[in-house]
C-alpha cells in the first residue's frame, strides 16, 4: 500500500500571516511524533527587502525556542531528498521564491514553454520526494493569482506555472490552507487535534 501524503498546503498573501502559522503547525506535529524540525529557506539575499525578510524569519525561529534545523536551498530541491528521515516535519518556505530563482537563472528562458515545464516539473518533484521521506511536509506559497497581470508577458507566464504548481500541491496535499489576517481557513482535508 502506497504512503499516504504527507503533504500540507498553505498558501494567502504577503505578511498574511501564512509562515507563523505553518511554524506553529510543525512545532505541533514534531512535539506530537517527538520527530525533529527543519526549515527549507528558498530565499536569497538579493535587495534590502528580501534581506529583513530572511533576518525577521529567522528571528522567529530563534524565539520561538525550538530547535529547527536550516537548510538553504534556494533552488534544485532534488539535492535535499535524503536529508530527511520519517520522524522528520519539514517547513518549505516558499514555493514563489523558489519559482522565482528556478525561473530566473537563465536569460529568458522563461519564454520557452518546454523550460517552463521542465521548472514546473523540477520544483514539484522535488517536493514529492521530500514529502516520501519525512513524516510531514508543510509548504507554504504566496497567494499572488488574486491581482491583476496586466500585458506583462512574463508576470502572465508566471503567475500561469505558479498557479498550476498550486493546483498540483493541493490535489497532493492532505490538508490545505487559505490564511488571510492571521486566521488559517481549512480548505481541504480533516482538522488536526
Amino acid at each position: 500500500m502506497a504512503k499516504q501524503s504527507s503533504l500540507i498546503f498553505i498558501s494567502g498573501g504577503v505578511r498574511s500571516g501564512k509562515s507563523s502559522f505553518a511554524e506553529r503547525l510543525a512545532a505541533n506535529i514534531a512535539n506530537q511524533k517527538k520527530g525533529s524540525l527543519h526549515y527549507i529557506a528558498a530565499g536569497q539575499s538579493s535587495d534590502p527587502e528580501m534581506e529583513e525578510r530572511i533576518a525577521r524569519h529567522q528571528k522567529d525561529r530563534s524565539r520561538s525556542g525550538l530547535n529547527w534545523q536550516t537548510w538553504e536551498q534556494p533552488k534544485d530541491l532534488k539535492r535535499l531528498s535524503n536529508a530527511f528521515s520519517s520522524n522528520d516535519v519539514v517547513l518549505l518556505d516558499c514555493v514563489t521564491t523558489l519559482l522565482n530563482n528556478e525561473f530566473f537563472t537563465a536569460d529568458r528562458e522563461w519564454e520557452h514553454p518546454v523550460y517552463q515545464s521542465k521548472v514546473k516539473e523540477s520544483i514539484f518533484q522535488g517536493i514529492q520526494l521530500i514529502s516520501e521521506t519525512c513524516h510531514t511536509l508543510i509548504v507554504v506559497s504566496n497567494e499572488v493569482l488574486n491581482e491583476p497581470i496586466g500585458k506583462n508577458a512574463l508576470v502572465f507566464v508566471y503567475t500561469r506555472i505558479l498557479g498550476e504548481l498550486h493546483q498540483l500541491l493541493v490535489a497532493e496535499a492532505k490538508q490545505a490552507y487559505l490564511v488571510e489576517a492571521g486566521i488559517p481557513m481549512q480548505m481541504k482535508g480533516t482538522k488536526r487535534t
